[in-house]
């Protein structure tokens, strides 16, 4: 191993770069669909072992030191995004004589952008290395800090974090229940670059000791929870998810509207099969409805006759709010709430837009520039301001969060005490059968798990399904599947005695101290 390590560390120029790039690309096979989480126990390794060969002069200027360090994580990134996020450009597709030409922003252009942060936490750990265990620690609390960085700078986009390649199925999701997910980014580093410590001196014994417990602490806490928890719990409500694979490119199409509502009448009022109750909730996916709602007077006319007594639809739509004497109207991606007698009586708007999708950022300068939103839709959206639970007819509490808003960290867990089920209607029909879909499904169950709540996710062409308070999948639909999903929502509360965004901002602390402790100690005797 030693040998290894010695001839990764020598790599430099162009040989250097490429390691590093294909590096990352090998760590993104641990992410959904590949969950090839063995994968980074290579990756990893080879990134730390590339940082040993940075070493500056102790007389250069910081900048110049960093640098180094800070282009190997970089290209580490660049070839993790790439690889993972390569899928975004399919969106561009649906429209290809309008956005083709930009294919290669999406392909290059945001892993580059985001690479930055693996940059980041590359250059900082490079601050505080060594030659041993404290190394493995220094890159655990940089990336820990990146992934936490990325959640919410620059409008926030934390899709694909390193922790979750730890969670491939519900019993190794448990932990993020205990130390969130910042804790679950710091640790998964600390665990997947443990190997470089096969090929040093010191705090090899420690190293290898500490990353064996973290691992059985994790896998074990996982089949205690699973264990323990309700085999039978009682039924939440009864629901039914239409999904109903609509054509991206027919979505926003006025001479197919009334088609594709009739599509998802005809859909929602399928019998239930024999084995199934009648469903107390129906729930369609994100601007399922192909028009402004409150300008279709007979559309609500048709959801009174669909709806039975008690029955609930909850439905993804444009809202349109009418506009001040002075001031253009806004328009809203919500979630509507319909009642049985065919009246929206609530409405909760998306709070967390995509930039170039549902908005065009510093539209008075790009718009001049040519630049447009990569989606069609009536007008640019607004953002909603607050986000409150749906209440349906049966009393049941539903909290809406609309597409990639559930992707960001401890999002649902903050308000566990104003909801029963936690609800994500999205429409992923944008990226076909990519990786994306799936990676999107994955982090929606880690949401579940993290607020100890059960979710119902609706999806336009999948996937589409209920999933329980502990991340397994009561049943869902395959990718462009078109039908109803009938499901018995399990009523389930996890609960646990210490925010785990508190928990795991202790853990990134613990590691920073660590970190940094070792590096005064060094000055000390040098």
């Amino acid at each position: 191993m030693e040998r290894l390590a010695g001839k990764v560390i020598l790599l430099s120029g162009w040989r250097g770069t490429v390691a590093a790039i294909l590096a990352g690309m090998l760590a993104a096979l641990s992410q959904p669909p590949f969950d090839f989480f063995a994968a980074c126990f290579i990756s990893f390794p080879v990134l730390v072992w590339l940082l040993d060969g940075t070493s500056g002069f102790r007389d250069e200027r910081l900048l110049r030191r960093m640098a180094r360090p800070f282009f190997i994580g970089w290209c580490f990134g660049f070839g993790y995004f790439v690889a993972g996020l390569w899928w975004t450009g399919k969106a561009l597709l649906v429209e290809a004589d309008l956005f083709a030409w930009a294919l290669p922003l999406a392909v290059l252009g945001l892993p580059a952008l985001l690479a930055i942060f693996y940059g980041f936490a590359t250059a900082l750990a490079r601050l505080f290395w060594s030659d041993g265990l404290s190394r493995i620690a220094a890159l655990a609390f940089a990336f820990g800090l990146a992934e936490w960085l990325r959640s919410f700078l620059l409008t926030g986009f934390p899709w694909n974090a390193i922790g979750q390649a730890l969670m491939p199925i519900p019993l190794l999701m448990q932990s993020v229940g205990i130390v969130g997910f910042t804790g679950m980014n710091a640790l998964a580093v600390l665990i997947f670059a443990s190997p470089a410590l096969l090929a040093a001196r010191r705090g090899r014994r420690t190293g290898l000791l500490l990353a064996t417990a973290l691992i059985a602490l994790h896998v074990g806490y996982g089949a205690l929870r699973l264990f323990n928890s309700d085999a039978s719990p009682e039924t939440l409500m009864n629901v039914r998810i239409v999904q109903a694979s609509i054509d991206q490119a027919e979505k926003w199409d006025s001479r197919v509207r009334d088609r594709i509502f009739a599509t998802y009448l005809d859909l929602s009022a399928r019998a239930p099969a024999a084995e199934a109750a009648p469903p107390d909730l129906i729930v369609w996916p994100e601007t399922s409805v192909p028009f402004i709602l409150s300008e279709r007077p007979d559309a609500l006319v048709a959801l009174d006759e669909l709806l039975q007594p008690n029955q609930t639809l909850l439905a993804g739509a444009v809202r349109i709010e009418a506009a001040a004497a002075d001031q253009p109207e806004r328009y809203y991606n919500s979630v509507v709430a319909i009642n049985d007698s065919g009246e929206t009586y609530d409405a909760v708007d998306k709070v967390h837009l995509v930039p170039f999708g549902e908005y065009l950022p510093f539209s008075n300068v790009l718009s001049k520039l040519g630049m447009s939103r990569i989606v069609q839709s009536v007008s640019d959206f607004s953002a909603g301001q607050t986000r409150h639970a749906i209440v349906s007819t049966t009393g049941v509490r539903a909290l809406p969060f609309i597409c990639y808003e559930i992707i960001f960290p401890g999002v649902a867990s903050d308000q566990q005490e104003i909801a029963d089920v936690i609800l994500n209607v999205t429409n992923d029909a944008w990226f076909g059968d990519t990786p994306g879909p799936y990676q999107h499904f994955r982090q929606a169950q880690i949401r579940a798990v993290e607020s100890g709540l059960p979710m119902v996710r609706a999806a336009n062409n999948g996937i589409s399904g209920v999933v329980d308070a502990y991340g397994r999948v009561v049943d869902a639909f395959a990718i462009n599947a078109v039908g109803v999903l009938d499901v018995a929502v399990p009523r389930q509360r996890v609960e646990t005695n210490l925010p785990p965004q508190l928990v795991g901002m202790g853990v990134l602390g613990a590691l920073g101290v660590w970190t940094l402790g070792t590096r005064l100690n060094r000055r000390r005797f040098n």
